[in-house]
């Protein structure tokens, strides 16, 4: 009889230990859905249609559309345009990525001395670039690297070579002064990843690495990187695909140009889809440009994942 009691009392201490955590589940699902309603209309609907309109010929205006199967990718395939493009981002990616790291891993570690002082200043005008307006800091960066702008007025004063040269209109600097810009109006938001990286490391690591003679460099390379390498690799990450999308700063500034020179994947799917530049505007064939590259960044991104494993099992990180 007793038995049977305590059976009873434990088999309804189980049923109200499950229905609280069926409530507890029903609440965190109430407070998610919202936000996941949103995603699936506004990021994974498109997504999906994306795919459907990849292969279709239709300009994006008229009802008139035709079934082309794969038409459209042979088509992106057989265009150097898009290779140009193509080759342009990762052009892009390889010069903007590396020196946005290291300047704002070196700005970070000098901003997170705490015997720095108005280092809280500092951080905020690092940081005010982030939150201007991309194309705003485009029209103005037209007029910085212009023939008559500011750059080429201070190099002739100072009698440095490039003094009158029109650097976005000049096929062979464009590119590279549309990734300046990227590089700093991007430093102060890269300089807040490595802060919050930096500033989790105990700093009595650091006292300890004094205290046995070890510098700068040997407290860097044995302390500093190993600890930070779990976030450095999610920041490379970020920097990887947000360089690959670029498209607002190269739009205002060059418009992809001159002669197609800093034109990427991004200004070339807008100019088929949305723009008249190439006539009636051609939705399909601009999708199927845009799930080709999506499809490449997948497959980088799991390849970094990949490298992310490795490099957190060669620094004595998470195996898993």
């Amino acid at each position: 009889m007793e038995k049977a009691m305590v059976g009873t009392i434990n088999q309804r201490a189980v049923s109200g230990t499950k229905a609280k955590r069926n409530r507890k589940a029903l609440w965190c699902w109430l407070f998610v859905a919202p936000n996941l309603i949103f995603y699936l209309l506004f990021q994974g609907w498109p997504i999906v249609i994306n795919w459907y309109y990849s292969m279709l010929d239709w300009s994006g205006i008229s009802s008139n559309a035709t079934f082309v199967k794969l038409d459209n990718y042979t088509r992106l395939i057989a265009d150097p345009y898009f290779w140009k493009a193509y080759r342009n981002s990762f052009i892009f990616m390889l010069q903007a990525v590396p020196p946005l790291l290291v300047l704002s891993l070196v700005l970070a570690a000098t901003l997170n001395n705490p015997l720095l002082r108005f280092a809280k200043l500092y951080r905020t005008l690092f940081f005010i670039p982030v939150i201007a307006t991309t194309s705003i800091v485009g029209m103005i960066m037209i007029f910085i690297w212009g023939a008559d702008g500011p750059l080429n007025y201070a190099l002739s004063k100072l009698n440095l070579p490039g003094g009158g040269i029109n650097w976005l209109s000049d096929g062979r600097t464009a590119m590279y002064a549309v990734i300046v810009t990227y590089i700093w109006k991007n430093l102060g938001m890269n300089m807040i990843y490595w802060l919050a990286g930096l500033q989790s490391i105990p700093r009595e690591l650091y006292e300890a690495a004094r205290s046995d003679g070890a510098g700068h460099f040997r407290t860097f390379y044995h302390i500093t990187l190993p600890l930070i390498m779990p976030i450095a690799l999610v920041i490379l990450l970020l920097n990887t695909a947000g360089a690959l999308k670029v498209f607002d700063l190269i739009k205002t500034m060059t418009d992809g140009g001159p002669f197609f020179a800093t034109d990427v994947v991004s200004t070339y799917i807008y100019r088929y889809a949305f723009s008249s530049e190439m006539g009636v505007p051609s939705m399909g064939y601009a999708s199927a440009a845009g799930i080709f590259f999506a499809f490449t960044i997948v497959i980088l991104a799991v390849l970094q994942g990949l490298i992310r494993k490795a490099v957190l099992r060669t620094w004595g990180g998470d195996n898993s």
